[in-house]
């Protein structure tokens, strides 16, 4: 073949191309008597562009939305992220709350306590005392003290304990197990005795 015959080939192929896109519009209309009719041309034209920039914002639309998705798919992952980092430390603290009921207990019986030795105790103490700098720093607190003002969402009541001073009505008189709570949420109720005044 030769190069001329190439080259017309090529350039048949690139007309039938280009036709095959404009085959939808037809850029000159010809009216009876064979002459171009430029304002339906420009018309045909018109209704094409409209068309095309209808498509346009159509197509703008959907990828603003679609970024717009993204954006709050992300920001729910990374909530659902922190939730459950949030949820895991709380089971975890929870976990070890029998291990300071323990300690409590342990140190409440004062005379078993004494009888120990005091380098041992300090040791347990001053190990107990870091747990609790850790639990502080994930922001729980101990709650529920003789003497604290009861409280039916913070404490627990397993006894009424008659007294006669008035000062104690209703305050704590003994406290079986503490609460603790971390920020706002309430990991376990102070189990309590509660002083009630005699009638």
């Amino acid at each position: 073949m030769k190069k001329d015959e190439e080259i017309e080939l090529t350039n048949n192929e690139e007309r039938k191309t280009n036709n095959e896109v404009l085959d939808d519009v037809s850029f000159e209309e010809v009216n009876e008597e064979g002459e171009v009719d430029a304002k339906t041309t420009i018309k045909k034209l018109r209704e094409k562009l409209k068309k095309l920039e209808s498509e346009k914002q159509e197509y703008l639309d959907l990828s603003q939305r679609t970024l717009a998705d993204y954006a709050n798919f992300k920001k729910e992952v990374e909530s659902n992220r922190i939730q459950d980092r949030a949820f895991a430390t709380k089971r975890f603290i929870e976990k070890l709350l029998p291990v300071l009921d323990a300690y409590d207990m342990a140190k409440g019986n004062t005379e078993a306590w004494n009888k120990v030795d005091a380098n041992w105790r300090t040791g347990i103490e001053y190990i107990f005392g870091q747990l609790h700098n850790v639990l502080e720093n994930e922001g729980v607190v101990q709650f529920g003290k003789v003497g604290d003002h009861f409280d039916p969402h913070l404490h627990e009541s397993m006894e009424m304990v008659e007294i006669e001073d008035a000062s104690q009505n209703d305050t704590l008189v003994n406290v079986l197990q503490s609460g603790y709570k971390m920020h706002d949420s309430i990991l376990r109720v102070a189990r309590v005795k509660v002083g009630h005044i005699k009638k």
